[in-house]
C-alpha cells in the first residue's frame, strides 16, 4: 500500500503540479522518503512531508528536483561506525540507551529503517550537490549526536560522517566544512573528525557537551535565553573567518530549527525573522559570486508541530531573488494533504461525487451505471449491499451514507495514521462502524481485533439547526487516546483525560473538513468540553458566535504566559475570576466551527463577526487568583539537550 508521501513524490515526478519559471533549471535538489516518518516523543513525524507539501502547494517545486532516498548499506555505515557498535544495536536495550525509552520491536525496526534512510538521503544529496555545483536539501538527517562507537540523544547513525566517508571512498579529497547551527553541540560529528584536518566542524550551540579536542573545529557556546541580536552577531563574528580558513569545496549545513522561540524543548528566543536571516547568512557566504560552493542542507533538530515552517520558509527563499514565501499554517498544510489524498482516491475510480439529501445524509447521483474501467467503485454494489437488499429492511452500512468502512480504512492507511498507531505498538489496529448509535454515527479504532483497547472514537451527525442557513457536520463525541502510555511531567493529565492523547487531532479535523467538502456541507461543528480542547480547536477554527470568540480571547489574555496544562487547570479549578464580579469563570458550551464552504468562511471572516468579537473581548475581563507561581513555568519537563 502506497503512503501519502509516496503518492506525493510520484505526482511530482509526473509533473502534475504548477511551478514557477524560476525552476526551469532546478536550483535546489530535494531528497525525501516516507521512511523518515518515525513517531518519537516530541518529534513531528510529518515534518519533511509538510515541507514538501507546502512548497508543492505554493507552486515552488520542479518535479525533476525531487528524489527518493534509499536506506544506506551496512558497507556505508561501517566506514564510520565500529562493528562492535553495529552489533550492539541488535540487543533489545540498544535503543533504550539512545532514545531513553523502550520501544516495541516494530517501532524499533521503524526507527532503524528511518534513520538508515536519512543516512542514505544525505549520501544522495551530497552527490547531487557535487554533480550540479548547487544546493541540495535532505528533508531529514542532521543526526549529529551519533559517535563512531555509540549513539546518543535520538541519533543512531551519523549521516554527515557516513556521507563524507562515502565521498572520500569515491575519490573526493577536497576540504569539507560542516556548519552546525542546531541548538545543541555537534559533539558526535566533531569527535568522528577530531583527527581529520580536511573536515572543519563549526558549531554554535547552547551548551558544549563534549570537550574532545579536534584538529579543525570552531566551538562556540552561548548559554541559554539567547535572542536574535546575540545569535546573529555570533554567526557573523565566527563563521566568516572559519569559512576562510577551511576554504571548503563542499559545505554541509545543519539548519536546525530548535533555536526558535516556540520550539518545544529549546531554551533560546530566536524569531522567525532571525532564523531566516541566519540561514541566508550561511547560504550567502557559501554562494558568493567569486566561489560558489556546493551545499547540502539538513533539517537537524526542531521539535513540535510548527518546526517545519522555519525550514519551508528558508527553502522557499532559495529562489533567485531570495524572497521567502510565508508557509501556510500546520492546520492548512494538513488539510491540503488530505485534500490531495481524497483527490487521488477519486481519480483512481470515484467519478461521481455524492450529494446531500434533504434528511442530511449523502447519496450518489443516479446518472446510470458508469461504463468501462473507470467505474465508480465507491458506489458499486458489493456483498454487503446484496445481503441487506435481500434480507428485509436495509441497515445503514456507509458512514453518513457515503463512506464504507473499507474506504475509510484505506484513507487512514494512505494517510499514514494506521502506520503511526503501529509505531505506538498497536500492530493490528481495527476500524469499526456503529452507524445506529442513538447519539450519532460512530467510528471506533481499537488497538487489536476484538480487544478492549479503544484508541479513537468519533460520533457524527448532520446539524441543520445550530447555524441558520448552514448545514454542518457536528462532532457529538471525540476521543483520541493511548491506553498504553502513562502521564509524565512532560505530558501531564489534562482535564477530561483518562489517558494521554495520540497527537492526531489535527489529522482528524482535516479528514472531517475534506468529508464536508465532499458532501457539500458548510463545515465541522463541535462544542469543546474544556479550555484546552478549545485552544487546540482554534488552530483550525473559530467560535461560531462572535461573542463567544470575544469571551475566549479575554480568557486567553488572563492566562497568557502559562503552559497549557497550567492554564487548563486554572480554568477547571475556578482560578480564573470575572474581574467585575470576582466570581469564578464557569466554562459553558460554546460552539466552534472549521469552515468548509465559502459562505461559512465569509461569515467567520466577515466584518460583523470581527467587530462583535472585539467588542465582547473589550467588555469582558478576567484575572487569575493564586496562580502567580505558575507563570514562571513556560515549559514543562523539557530536556536540556536534543538532536
Amino acid at each position: 500500500m502506497r503512503s501519502s508521501s509516496a503518492l506525493l513524490l510520484q505526482g511530482l515526478r509526473r509533473g502534475r503540479r504548477r511551478f514557477g519559471s524560476w525552476l526551469r533549471g532546478p536550483s535546489l535538489e530535494l531528497v525525501y522518503s516516507e521512511r523518515y516518518q518515525v513517531d518519537l516523543p516530541g518529534n513531528d513525524a510529518q515534518r519533511g512531508e509538510r515541507i514538501l507539501s507546502a512548497l508543492d502547494g505554493g507552486g515552488l517545486l520542479d518535479p525533476r528536483s525531487v528524489h527518493r532516498a534509499e536506506p544506506a548499506s551496512f558497507r556505508d555505515l561501517r566506514r564510520v561506525h565500529t562493528d562492535a557498535y553495529l552489533d550492539s544495536l541488535a540487543r533489545p536495550e540498544a535503543l533504550l540507551q539512545i532514545f531513553g525509552l523502550e520501544l516495541p520491536e516494530y517501532a524499533a525496526d521503524r526507527a532503524f529503517e528511518g534513520q538508515r534512510a536519512m543516512v542514505g538521503g544525505t549520501c544522495l544529496a551530497s552527490r547531487l550537490a557535487l554533480a550540479s555545483g548547487r544546493l541540495a536539501a535532505n528533508l531529514g538527517g542532521g543526526l549529529h549526536h551519533a559517535f563512531a562507537g555509540r549513539g546518543e540523544r535520538f541519533c543512531i547513525f551519523n549521516d554527515v560522517a557516513v556521507a563524507i566517508a562515502g565521498l572520500r571512498a569515491e575519490g573526493f579529497a577536497e576540504p569539507i566544512m560542516v556548519v552546525d547551527l542546531d541548538l545543541h553541540d555537534d559533539d558526535g560529528t566533531r569527535s568522528i573528525f577530531a583527527a581529520d584536518r580536511s573536515v572543519h566542524t563549526f558549531s554554535i550551540h547552547n551548551r558544549t557537551t563534549s570537550e574532545v579536542p579536534a584538529e579543525a573545529a570552531t566551538v562556540v557556546e552561548l548559554g541559554g535565553e539567547v535572542d536574535d541580536t546575540a545569535y546573529l552577531a555570533a554567526v557573523a563574528t565566527h563563521l566568516p573567518p572559519a569559512f576562510a580558513a577551511a576554504r571548503p569545496a563542499l559545505v554541509y549545513y545543519l539548519a536546525g530549527c530548535d533555536p526558535a522561540a516556540d520550539d518545544a524543548i529549546g531554551d533560546w528566543r530566536i524569531t522567525a525573522a532571525g532564523m531566516l536571516r541566519r540561514d541566508r547568512m550561511v547560504v550567502e557566504l557559501a554562494r558568493r559570486r567569486e566561489r560558489r560552493v556546493p551545499m547540502v542542507i539538513l533539517l537537524a533538530g526542531g521539535y513540535g508541530q510548527h518546526a517545519w515552517r522555519y525550514s519551508a520558509r528558508f527553502l522557499s527563499s532559495l529562489r533567485p531573488g531570495g524572497q521567502a514565501v510565508e508557509p501556510p499554517s500546520t492546520a492548512e498544510v494538513t488539510l491540503t494533504r488530505y485534500r490531495r489524498l481524497a483527490r487521488d482516491m477519486r481519480a483512481a475510480g470515484d467519478r461521481y461525487p455524492p450529494r446531500v439529501r434533504q434528511d442530511g445524509l449523502a447519496r450518489p447521483p443516479q446518472p446510470g451505471p458508469p461504463a468501462g474501467a473507470g467505474a465508480d467503485a465507491d458506489w458499486e454494489l458489493n456483498a454487503e449491499d446484496l445481503q441487506t437488499s435481500f434480507s428485509g429492511p436495509q441497515r445503514p452500512h456507509r458512514l453518513l451514507g457515503a463512506c464504507s468502512r473499507q474506504q475509510l480504512e484505506l484513507m487512514l492507511e494512505r494517510a499514514g495514521l494506521l502506520e503511526r498507531l503501529r509505531q505506538l505498538g498497536f500492530t493490528r489496529p481495527e476500524v469499526a462502524f456503529d452507524l445506529e448509535h442513538p447519539g450519532g454515527e460512530t467510528v471506533r479504532v481499537h488497538g487489536e481485533p476484538g480487544s478492549g483497547e479503544l484508541l479513537a472514537e468519533v460520533r457524527l451527525r448532520i446539524d441543520r439547526r445550530s447555524a441558520p442557513g448552514l448545514v454542518m457536520l457536528s462532532i457529538e463525541w471525540l476521543t483520541l487516546q493511548n491506553p498504553r502510555e502513562a502521564f509524565t511531567p512532560a505530558r501531564p493529565r489534562l482535564p477530561g483525560q483518562d489517558h494521554p492523547g495520540l497527537g492526531m487531532l489535527r489529522d482528524v479535523i482535516a479528514l472531517l473538513v475534506v468529508a464536508c467538502e465532499r458532501l457539500q456541507l458548510d463545515g465541522v461543528l463541535w462544542v469543546p468540553a474544556h479550555y484546552h480542547t478549545a485552544v487546540q480547536g482554534r488552530r483550525a477554527g473559530r467560535f461560531l458566535d462572535p461573542v463567544d470568540e470575544g469571551v475566549f480571547r479575554a480568557l486567553e489574555q488572563a492566562v497568557a504566559g502559562l503552559p497549557l496544562p497550567v492554564a487548563a487547570a486554572a480554568v477547571e479549578q475556578g482560578k480564573v475570576l470575572d474581574d467585575s464580579t470576582g466570581t469564578p469563570f464557569d466554562w459553558h458550551p460554546m460552539r466552534m466551527a472549521v469552515p468548509a464552504s465559502q459562505r461559512l468562511r465569509e461569515q467567520l471572516d466577515g466584518e460583523e463577526h470581527r467587530r462583535l468579537a472585539e467588542t465582547a473581548a473589550a467588555v469582558h475581563a478576567f484575572r487569575l487568583a493564586a496562580m502567580a507561581a505558575g507563570r514562571a513555568a513556560t515549559r514543562t519537563g523539557a530536556p536540556a539537550t536534543g538532536r
